[in-house]
C-alpha cells in the first residue's frame, strides 16, 4: 500500500478514499494498521499546520477529528490484537462540569487513539464524582480535562481535589487543556501538566506512560 497517499488523503480530508484505504490496511494485519496510524498522524500534523496558516478553519478541524475517529474504529481491533491491555495505556478524557464544548476534546481524543492509548471518553459537563468513579472502575492512570470557558478552571480544580479526597491522586497524572489553561491555571488546579495543542498532550502522556 502507498502510505504516502494514505497520509495525503488524511491531510486533504478525503474521507471516502481514506476509509477505503484504512480497510485495506486493516486487512494487512498489525503491520498495516501501525503504518496507517503513523500516516494518519503525519496527515493530522499537516492539517494542524494548514490551520495555523489559515488554509483550514475550525470546521475542518472538527471534520478531521470525525474522520480520525472513523479510522481508529476500523484499526483499533487490529491494533489491540496480542496486547496485554495494561492499565498504563488507559486514559480518561472529559469536558469538565459546566462546560458543553467538545470540539477540542474530540480532536485530542482521536489523536490519542492514533498514538495507541485506550481512550475512555466521558463526554461533556462531567462532574468530578463521575471522573473519580471512572478512575476507580477502570484503573486509568491518566486523566485529561478539557474546558473552553474560564469557569472551567474551577471545575478542573474541583476534579483534582475530588481525586485527592478519594485517595487516587498519587497514582493518577492529570493534564488540562483548552483556551483558558496556562501555567498559572495548572498551578491553581493542582494538575500535573497543561497543553494548548494535541501534539503537546500526546507528548506529555507518552512521557508518563514511558
Amino acid at each position: 500500500m502507498d502510505f504516502e497517499a494514505f497520509e495525503a488523503a488524511m491531510a486533504d480530508l478525503e474521507e471516502d478514499t481514506l476509509l477505503e484505504m484504512t480497510e485495506e490496511a486493516a486487512a494487512m494485519g498489525k503491520e498495516g494498521a501501525d503504518a496507517a496510524v503513523e500516516a494518519c498522524q503525519r496527515g493530522m500534523q499537516t492539517i494542524g499546520e494548514r490551520f495555523e496558516e489559515g488554509e483550514y478553519f475550525i470546521g475542518d478541524l472538527v471534520y478531521a477529528g470525525e474522520i480520525m475517529g472513523e479510522v481508529m474504529d476500523i484499526l483499533q481491533p487490529v491494533l489491540a490484537e496480542g496486547q496485554e491491555g495494561g492499565v498504563a495505556d488507559k486514559l480518561i478524557i472529559a469536558t469538565v462540569k459546566g462546560d458543553l464544548h467538545d470540539i477540542g476534546k474530540n480532536i485530542v481524543k482521536a489523536m490519542l487513539q492514533a498514538a495507541g492509548f485506550e481512550v475512555i471518553d466521558l463526554g461533556i459537563d462531567v462532574a468530578p464524582e463521575a471522573i473519580v468513579k471512572c478512575v476507580q472502575e477502570t484503573g486509568a492512570k491518566i486523566v485529561a480535562l478539557s474546558g473552553v470557558l474560564t469557569l472551567s478552571i474551577e471545575s478542573m480544580k474541583n476534579t483534582v481535589t475530588a481525586l485527592d479526597a478519594a485517595g487516587l491522586r498519587p497514582g493518577v497524572h492529570v493534564i488540562i487543556g483548552g483556551n483558558p489553561v496556562s501555567e498559572e491555571a495548572c498551578a491553581i488546579t493542582g494538575a500535573d501538566a497543561w497543553a494548548h495543542s494535541p501534539a503537546k498532550t500526546i507528548e506529555v502522556c507518552k512521557g508518563w506512560v514511558a
